[in-house]
């Protein structure tokens, strides 16, 4: 099986920054065509262009994925557009930190609608059409990788809701993992740790700072976006054989 994607169709949601438009571009240049989902129009066309000068194919869907009806809108019009699904990034996600007892519960309610319902809504969405591009003669084989993080893992103080949120798609991409990969949809989660994205800043400006502190002590150097595109791409280019179910991927200072 070649390690390429031609005439393929990737989705990748949060695709508008850091992992997930690191994954697009990636994507693209190994020939899969690319439909970049985020909320943020203008960085999603800026993104697309930016695709198609270096060649590929790309297609920008402004949706909040939150939202059910979005969510499978956003599928339906890849079927539509493409006519196949041959790869689902679940990427997008929210880190909002913040004490039980202090943090609004309205933040863990956006943390919640987001990292977990969101991948829900997509993955069931495309759950058919994966299928039936593993059944088809193309690769016969699709791919699912689900984007946690090394709080699914590890809880600290004020990471409490949004490691269960991680923690909760960790286990939801192991259960669907053992649904659907005999039928070829590999299932896969990746857990990064510190990366160079925009997550912590959607944060007051007083927990950035004290991050950065706390980081500025243990972390000497951060993961780029691009480190962890190349682990997406890796996962969903294996030969039909391998199956990749979990990938955990590290600064190595943080290590």
């Amino acid at each position: 099986m070649s390690s390429r994607l031609d005439n393929t169709v990737a989705v990748v949601t949060g695709a508008s920054s850091g992992i997930g438009e690191a994954t697009a571009r990636e994507l693209a240049g190994l020939g899969a065509t690319v439909v970049v989902v985020a909320r943020r129009a203008d960085r999603l066309d800026t993104l697309v262009a930016t695709i198609e000068a270096a060649g590929g194919t790309a297609l920008a869907i402004a949706a909040d994925i939150a939202d059910r009806g979005q969510a499978e809108a956003a599928v339906q019009t890849v079927i539509d557009r493409f006519g196949r699904l041959d790869v689902l990034v679940n990427n997008a996600g929210l880190m909002l930190l913040g004490t039980v007892l202090d943090q609004d519960v309205e933040e863990w309610e956006r943390m919640i609608a987001v990292n977990q319902k969101g991948l829900l809504y997509l993955t069931k969405a495309a759950l058919p059409h994966l299928l039936a591009a593993a059944a088809d003669d193309l690769r016969q084989v699709a791919d699912i990788v689900n984007v946690s993080s090394i709080a699914g893992r590890q809880a600290w103080p004020e990471f409490g809701v949004y490691s269960m949120t991680k923690s909760g798609v960790q286990a939801f991409t192991e259960a669907l993992r053992q649904e659907v990969t005999q039928r070829y949809v590999r299932v896969g989660v990746l857990e990064p740790g510190a990366v160079a994205t925009e997550l912590v800043a959607q944060n007051s400006q007083a927990v950035q700072d004290a991050l950065a502190a706390s980081d500025a002590e243990r972390i000497r150097e951060r993961l780029q976006p691009e480190d962890i595109a190349e682990s997406i791409a890796h996962m969903v280019t294996r030969p039909r054989r391998s199956s990749i179910a979990e990938l955990w991927a590290m600064p190595t200072s943080q290590a």
